[in-house]
């Protein structure tokens, strides 16, 4: 019986992988608005959904790496915020890496809106 529970676990988890693998996020660029100055930051995100949230994680956290973007967040919370889908990316193979699409596709974003601003989030 053990090893039956055993087998079961393993497949149902190679399972879970396998969806894991092929599984297809919305990809595209990510805005946070500043209600109060009308500054938009926008970034790229492979997984939308895990986007805002990460970012919205490190500024509650106050440890965020875009000094600007925290100090709108702290001087104004998260309601002082709007978060939109800017664009998203079409793609086919969601194993193949996308960040080039991605920032080109920022890059248009951000030529299209003079008061946009590039989320930094990379140690320098």
């Amino acid at each position: 019986m053990e090893d039956e529970v055993t087998i079961m676990d393993i497949n149902r988890r190679k399972q879970l992988l396998e969806e894991y693998k092929n599984r297809r996020p919305e990809m595209g660029v990510i805005a946070f608005r500043c209600k109060e100055t009308g500054e938009n930051f926008l970034g790229i995100s492979k997984d939308i959904r895990a986007g805002f949230n990460g970012i919205r994680v490190r500024l509650e956290s106050k440890f965020h790496l875009d000094k600007v973007l925290q100090d709108r967040w702290n001087r104004y919370g998260k309601e002082g915020f709007e978060e939109a889908v800017v664009k998203t990316l079409d793609y086919e193979d969601p194993l193949e890496d996308h960040t080039g699409d991605l920032e080109k596709l920022l890059e248009e974003c951000l030529a299209a809106d003079p008061r946009a601003k590039k989320i930094y989030s990379v140690r320098k």
